[in-house]
């Protein structure tokens, strides 16, 4: 039985944001030729919005450039077949990476539960993310120890990892999410996947060069 060759990649993302929710699923189709392995790095996009929530007209967007975001992701959402409520409300997304970050140490399985639970919250079951009894709920239903949630938001180790993902993106020069590094290259916003696939392809062929 063949090997799938390993690939790499780092994942610059926040829950509240639409296109990283679209953009995983897209990333996750690489897993069919690929052991992937994937970094993730969360950037809270707006650390500005209170943990309570406000109406998304609060981001204060341009009608007309917010009707075309919504027309895009729709259809994106429509090509990858996944659920996708309509956006009513944007939250703080801190303490939900916070608790992402801590899953970690629960392994690749409890990760991912989580990681995939928190975006169905919030983009289809239209839960507040910013809540930490909503967060609570989610993540002991994922596996995660009450202590470790505890953790995620009591130890400062974990706060200063998001401030290092702002240190590391910096470096890349990333300005957006969700933005995707493969090797030297670097794909932000709605990407498609057959760009996924040649990046991946790209990055396998340098690293057997090597």
């Amino acid at each position: 039985m063949a090997v799938s060759p390993e690939l790499k990649v780092t994942v610059y993302s926040d829950y509240i944001c639409p296109f990283c929710y679209v953009g995983n699923h897209r990333l996750q189709h690489l897993r069919d030729s690929y052991d992937l392995k994937i970094n993730w790095c969360f950037l809270e996009i707006h650390p500005e919005t209170s943990a309570g929530g406000e109406p998304i007209d609060s981001l204060d967007y341009p009608s007309e450039q917010w009707q075309q975001l919504l027309s895009q992701l729709e259809r994106v959402a429509q090509e990858e077949q996944i659920p996708l409520s309509r956006i009513e409300f944007i939250t703080n997304s801190k303490d939900a990476l916070l608790l992402s970050e801590a899953s970690k140490k629960c392994g690749k399985d409890i990760f991912y539960r989580l990681h995939d639970a928190l975006f169905h919250a919030y983009f289809v079951d239209q839960k507040n993310i910013g809540d930490r009894n909503v967060l609570r709920e989610i993540a002991s239903s994922c596996g995660m120890d009450h202590h470790l949630i505890d953790d995620a938001w009591e130890d400062k180790h974990y706060e200063l990892t998001l401030l290092n993902n702002y240190q590391l993106a910096r470096n890349h020069n990333i300005q957006s999410v969700p933005s995707f590094i493969f090797g030297e290259r670097i794909l932000t916003g709605v990407v498609a996947e057959a760009t996924f696939r040649e990046a991946a392809e790209q990055l396998a062929t340098a690293e057997l060069q090597c």
